[in-house]
């Protein structure tokens, strides 16, 4: 099998791993600024290796490490140490490597000599390039033999390797370097207390050819491109000030990490999406993409439109069955240089994902009521239709109202929901779920899209099609509640499998479907009371599965780990319900947890209980940064905030019930339709200044899609009523 599956996962990356990412190019090094090929270690360009030993030396003597420091999420200073020969600790030498990464790397290294001679050195990097495929590096499955050579020409030394029909290069530049074929060597005099520096940069080439594009250096005193985009993020989202100030360096680097998250679609370089998160998936992903652009929509409403926009493009049309695609399906990734062969089904493109095509009917019916352009919106509406169409021919093939997945092949993902590892769906006895099988979430996610078509079509004044898709979420919601629930448990199914059967797991998938109001309410408060157990809740954030259930393991993947993104929806889900003190015990818990790791959130962390740990127990591989993790405080703020738009409808809704520990918050800058507002609340209370013409301001809920499907429903019956 093959995938991000337990089996195929990386391994550790090693202790004190920095990871910098900007776009599609990422970097992984040890704690010193080395690049070891025996490790996941490497520079990443659109999913290639372009750099996988970058050893260097100062007299022969690898660095020691004194501190890894990340002053962006694409730029680190590694201080280090030169080791002595002669058997003392200290060494007058010390080293700074000052990282960049951009469409390669720019490196500055700066030698200082601490002592009161001056001393001759010679400073070396040991440059080596493999062309490995993300694949290959993350399941350490390198076998393809590149046909390599090097050519050194002065101050440069350009590699270039041929596999079959692919060719690939990269440009390694060293101003003042002796270059030779395998290393750069500078033969270096700093004087007594002085200091010695030089730059080098490493750039794919296209093809094998010419450079992609230049590292470009700043000249003196001039601002860095990757400065300069980050820059031009920050001026159009909005700027936060709050009383917590812990809780506001975490949303402050919520954006930082978003920022440097963006990459853009290769077919419309205007349009920029969200990449699912360093260092394995830095590409669009279906599910990902979708959820965090969602999240993160009162800071940049552009990511989710140009998500979705990008997806429809990409939105399946044929039968594959090696790749999954099918005719209206949304894709669950896209790789865009991978050359192996070991891609999920083999090819760039990987449809296999069950909740990805729900997702985007259901946000995008979110998205439309943020504001934009009646035309843009009317342009996606055959593609929300064809994912409607997929849902009911492919995703619910044996036509008993829910919506399945089996793998169509095995090389693609066992399990196609968003806990995809192979053993994520499991019965409480620990036994694994046999497919088909139908996802608690995924019903919900497909019971929000029949609701969103609904209003959509209501507002567009197609009254047919919309008590069409009325009655289909009704449907789909009593059956939910009457296939799903477990009575004898007080809580639902995390699925049925292959012959209907409840998967009788108790997990955090139903605090999912709370958000998108496919539960009963009735039966709300025992979902609560079972998500908020000392089973469910580890102090941390609500666990992926219980501790009493068979297959229970804190430190695994999706069987007991807390993620923070799964909490997110969860607490959302519970302000929906009016579980208010709920929903702020979850996002306290997060924030605290983030304080243990420079406010970031990673992309996982393990269940073991706070009782018995005082701190977090990172997960050995997880994602930093990761899309829904970085989003993860936004959006616990916007739903503490009950901060949500309606532009069609002139309004702006508002219900703040933030922790009083948190503060007043004052906000600037925040997109809003065409304009830009600020918002301030204290307490329970909530003002707006600066709202476009023709939008008012409204305390309280605004109304969800169910809420408006059901007043269309009450218009059409008084339209359709007799008058006196």
């Amino acid at each position: 099998m093959a995938g991000w599956n337990a089996d195929t996962a990386a391994g550790p990356l090693g202790a004190g791993t920095v990871t910098l990412v900007e776009g599609s190019c990422f970097c992984i090094s040890s704690a010193n600024g080395d690049i070891h090929p025996e490790y996941p270690h490497g520079v990443f360009y659109e999913d290639t290796r372009i750099l996988s030993r970058w050893n260097l030396t100062v007299d022969g003597e690898p660095l020691e490490p004194l501190a890894a420091k990340t002053k962006e999420p694409y730029r680190a200073l590694f201080v280090c140490r030169v080791p002595r020969s002669d058997g003392y600790a200290d060494s007058p030498l010390i080293v700074e490597r000052l990282r960049e990464v951009g469409a390669g790397i720019l490196e500055q290294i700066t030698v200082w000599n601490h002592s009161q001679a001056p001393a001759e050195c010679t400073v070396s990097l040991k440059v080596e390039v493999d062309f490995a495929d993300l694949f290959e590096v993350k399941e350490a499955r390198i076998q393809r033999g590149w046909d390599e050579s090097r050519e050194a020409d002065g101050e440069s030394l350009t590699i270039r390797a041929a596999w079959q029909d692919v060719r690939k290069g990269v440009v390694v530049s060293a101003s003042g370097a002796d270059v030779a074929p395998g290393a750069l060597t500078y033969h270096a005099v700093i004087p007594a207390h002085g200091q010695w520096s030089a730059t080098v940069s490493v750039a794919p080439t296209v093809d094998g050819t010419g450079v992609v594009t230049p590292f470009l250096r700043p000249n003196e005193g001039e601002t860095s491109p990757r400065d300069l985009r980050r820059q031009e993020w920050v001026s159009k989202i909005p700027v936060l000030r709050m009383g917590n100030h812990s809780v506001e360096r975490t949303l402050r680097r919520s954006y930082d990490d978003l920022g440097a998250l963006r990459i853009e679609d290769p077919n419309h370089p205007d349009r920029i999406v969200v990449a699912a998160g360093a260092p394995w998936f830095m590409a669009l992903f279906g599910r990902d993409s979708l959820l965090a652009s969602l999240m993160a929509l009162p800071v940049d409403p552009s990511l989710a439109f140009g998500t979705i926009q990008t997806l429809a493009d990409r939105q399946g049309s044929v039968v594959d069955v090696m790749s999954e695609e099918e005719p209206g399906k949304i894709l669950h990734e896209v790789r865009l240089d991978v050359s192996s062969g070991l891609a999920l089904g083999g090819k760039s493109a990987y449809y296999g994902s069950v909740d990805a095509t729900p997702l985007f009917v259901a946000l995008f019916g979110e998205v439309s009521r943020w504001g934009f352009a009646t035309e843009t919106i009317a342009a996606l509406m055959p593609h929300v239709d064809r994912a409607l169409d997929w849902i009911r021919n492919y995703g619910d093939k044996d036509g008993d109202g829910f919506v399945e997945y089996q793998r169509l092949n095995d090389r693609g993902l066992i399990n196609q929901g968003w806990k995809d590892s192979w053993d994520g769906i499991n019965f409480a006895d620990g036994t694994l779920a046999e497919p088909p099988i139908a996802l608690c979430e995924v019903q919900a996610y497909v019971y929000s899209a029949y609701l969103a078509r609904s209003w959509i079509a209501y507002d567009a004044g197609d009254l047919g099609l919309a008590a069409e898709y009325r009655d289909r979420g009704a449907q789909l919601k009593k059956q939910f509640n009457e296939q799903f629930w477990l009575p004898d448990r007080g809580y639902y199914a995390v699925a049925l499998d292959g012959k209907k059967r409840p998967v009788d797991a108790c997990a955090s998938n139903m605090g999912q479907c709370l958000l998108f109001g496919i539960i009963d309410e009735d039966k709300a408060p025992l979902v609560v009371e079972r998500l908020m157990s000392p089973e469910m809740f580890s102090g941390w954030g609500v666990r992926t599965l219980a501790s009493n259930m068979g297959a229970y393991n804190p430190a695994s993947y999706h069987n007991g780990s807390v993620w923070p993104h799964d909490n997110a929806i969860i607490q959302a889900g519970l302000l929906r319900y009016g579980f208010v003190a709920e929903a702020q015990r979850i996002t306290t818990a997060l924030f605290e947890a983030a304080e243990y790791s420079e406010g970031r959130l990673p992309e996982l962390f393990c269940g073991f209980s706070r009782e018995h740990f005082d701190e977090p127990i990172p997960y050995p591989t997880a994602c930093s940064p990761q899309a829904w993790a970085a989003t993860t405080p936004i959006q616990l703020v916007k739903s503490l905030m009950g901060y949500y738009a309606d532009v069609a409808r002139g309004g702006l809704w508002m219900d703040p019930v933030l922790p009083e520990s948190y503060g007043d918050l004052h906000i600037t800058n925040a997109p809003m339709a065409n304009s830009r507002i600020t918002i301030d609340i204290s307490g329970s209370s909530a003002t707006i200044q600066g709202l476009p013409e023709g939008m008012r301001f409204h305390r309280g809920k605004r109304p969800w899609a169910s809420d408006l499907a059901e007043q269309a429903k009450i218009a059409e019956r008084l339209e359709a009523a007799p008058s006196d």
